[in-house]
């Protein structure tokens, strides 16, 4: 994106309406990004040969408790194994047929092994089984919202909220609708409570941070920013925000190295290559 045409220098106005675009750029980027607690990263350590073999013993003492494999598949999950994860919420369901926690967490393996109507199929059956599950409202929810069903993923998370739910996705997850809406002071008080719910959770740092930039809050979505890295510094979208906070102060050189840093972690993350273009020495 060209600020100036030629030689003319960009008037204030075509500043401000670049960094407008900018932030707007960013949110989007934001609203794609995963939710708080799901599988997006992974933990080795809980598909570790030893965990697994240690869940294994557990299974091979009682070959017939559903629970036993609800377990190692949630480990088989977390470690990356999805299709051994699949495998073991099958099993816990075939023994236990009514098992909404095992149809619930099958939905988000069906997610990740891109079946999504199979996933949808596993939350409206947990939900069927248990109405009361916040778990699933919000899976549900966060499925229809990653498929443009906005409406129905914002009923799913204001259901589990009313549920007094204290699974911090929720309002992480309805803050970024509000977010997408326009509507930031709704979504910085749901990120707060998702902060409040998850601390060490960087993204809702991330979501608020976004949503005070687009009040003009400079300093407290500088905070947020610095916050979200110090908690988990090798997350993209965080060095981003905060080199476009260094961009806006007119400080290039910082805004360079926080854009270089975010490439290096996400090379197709848009924002920061098209920020380190913007400000890296020629």
């Amino acid at each position: 994106m060209n600020a100036a045409i030629g030689d003319r220098k960009p008037t204030m106005r075509s500043g401000t309406t670049m960094m407008a675009a900018l932030v707007a750029c960013l949110l989007v980027s934001a609203c794609q990004s995963g939710p708080t607690g799901e599988l997006t990263t992974i933990d080795t350590a809980q598909g570790s040969d030893q965990n697994i073999a240690s869940l294994t013993a557990v299974i091979d003492r009682n070959p017939q408790d559903p629970e036993a494999y609800n377990v190692r598949g949630s480990a088989y999950g977390r470690g990356g194994k999805y299709r051994e994860a699949l495998k073991d919420f099958d099993r816990a369901i075939q023994l236990k047929p009514n098992f909404y926690q095992a149809y619930s967490n099958r939905a988000l393996i069906q997610r990740f092994l891109g079946d999504q109507a199979a996933a949808l199929a596993d939350y409206n059956k947990a939900i069927q089984l248990n109405p009361n599950y916040d778990a699933a409202y919000i899976g549900r929810g966060n499925l229809y919202r990653k498929a443009g069903r906005v409406t129905e993923a914002f009923n799913d998370f204001q259901k589990a909220i009313q549920l007094d739910t204290t699974d911090a996705r929720a309002y992480h997850n309805r803050g970024l609708i509000y977010q997408s809406q326009g509507q930031h002071a709704f979504a910085i008080e749901d990120f707060s409570t998702s902060i409040s719910l998850s601390p060490n959770a960087p993204e809702p740092y991330n979501g608020r941070g976004l949503s005070y930039l687009a009040t003009n809050d400079e300093d407290n979505a500088f905070a947020d920013f610095n916050t979200a890295i110090k908690l988990d510094g090798r997350i993209a979208e965080s060095w981003a925000n905060q080199a476009l906070i260094y961009e806006r102060r007119g400080d290039k050189a910082k805004a360079a190295k926080s854009y270089q840093q975010a490439v290096r972690l996400d090379p197709n993350y848009k924002p920061a290559v098209d920020g380190l273009a913007r400000t890296k020495a020629t």
